[in-house]
């Protein structure tokens, strides 16, 4: 991982988090508990600050950023997919982005909402609470339902888990030997 300094601003990060080898994080970045930010993804507080809640999930390969006086703000419990771009957007508690989406400056979405894989939400797009959107440009396909709801719970609580797991593994990862086929 690296993190960087960004005009003599540094990233804040609770000592919880899991952060992937690979991940580069800079300048005005705060990650809360719990968290975890998986591998190759990039995070830069470089224009506005980017406010990462507790147990959130950054999947690999994304990218997080901002435009100027426009900050980006996970709240507690948002699963970010793999691939996926957030760009000064708010994304509220326990929301779901899925792989490969997009959410650009101003969009908001709503608490424990689902944005499905591939989906563009649009600028200043308002998502609504608890609802499945998908798209380009997204549109909403209908309210969830309770299975929704529990799978969202699995999925947090597993890559909570995953992190602290993976965080053990890096601290003694295996030789090339060890992990090669015989």
């Amino acid at each position: 991982m690296l993190l960087l300094p960004f005009e003599n601003v540094v990233p804040r990060i609770h000592p919880s988090v899991f952060l992937a080898k690979g991940v580069v994080i800079s300048g005005d970045v705060e990650i809360g508990e719990d968290s975890n930010i998986w591998y190759n993804t990039v995070i830069r507080g470089d224009i506005a600050p980017t406010l990462i809640g507790r147990r959130v999930s950054v999947q690999d390969n994304c990218t997080l950023h901002q435009s100027p006086n426009n900050p980006l703000i996970l709240e507690d419990e948002v699963t970010v997919g793999h691939n996926a771009v957030l760009h000064s957007c708010i994304v509220r508690r326990g929301a779901l982005i899925g792989m490969g989406a997009i959410v650009l400056d101003r969009a908001e979405i709503g608490e424990e909402a689902i944005v499905a894989a591939g989906t563009l939400v649009p600028p200043g797009m308002k998502i609504p609470p608890r609802t499945l959107v998908m798209g380009s440009p997204a549109a909403v396909k209908r309210e969830l339902r309770e299975e929704d709801f529990q799978e969202l719970l699995r999925i947090r609580q597993s890559y909570v888990d995953k992190g602290k797991l993976y965080r053990r593994l890096e601290e003694t990862p295996l030789e090339r030997s060890q992990g090669s086929a015989t």
